[in-house]
């Protein structure tokens, strides 16, 4: 079950569970769309691994399998543009 992480590594930008903007790799570190494109160069800096959009958990099922609340953010990465 994916954890649907609520924010981005990079910039520490909300991420709710029905986001379009969010990304993961196959280890579910979570980014949001602009930060793959500006700062990470579509590649996860962890694992070297190809960003995709996150699938969107269907609004029934979050009560029985919510989204995870563990922010994770990684400082030195984000850049402005």
């Amino acid at each position: 079950m994916l954890e649907l992480r609520p924010s981005c590594e990079c910039c520490d930008t909300d991420l709710p569970p029905d986001s379009t903007e969010a990304m993961i790799c196959t280890f579910e570190c979570t980014w949001c769309a602009r930060c793959v494109e500006v700062c990470l160069g579509g590649t996860c800096p962890n694992c070297g691994g190809d960003l995709q959009r996150r699938p969107i958990r269907p609004a029934a099922q979050l009560d029985a399998h919510p989204a995870s609340t563990r922010r994770v953010v990684q400082a030195g990465l984000h850049r402005r543009a």
